[in-house]
């Protein structure tokens, strides 16, 4: 169950999107999904928190 948690919040995301694409307001939802891949590429790639001694 643990691994379902870690989907959950790709699957808001993505529902956002498709609601929002569906009500017609592709560039906010463009905005999101754009966002969102900004943060993901951030928490990935930003550096190790160095910790004190």
């Amino acid at each position: 169950m643990a691994g379902v948690k870690a989907f959950l919040p790709w699957l808001a995301v993505l529902a956002v999107v498709l609601l929002l694409s569906a009500l017609r307001l592709r560039p906010l939802a463009m905005v999101v999904s754009l966002t969102w891949l900004a943060w993901c590429v951030w928490t990935w790639v930003r550096p190790a928190r160095r910790r004190g001694p």
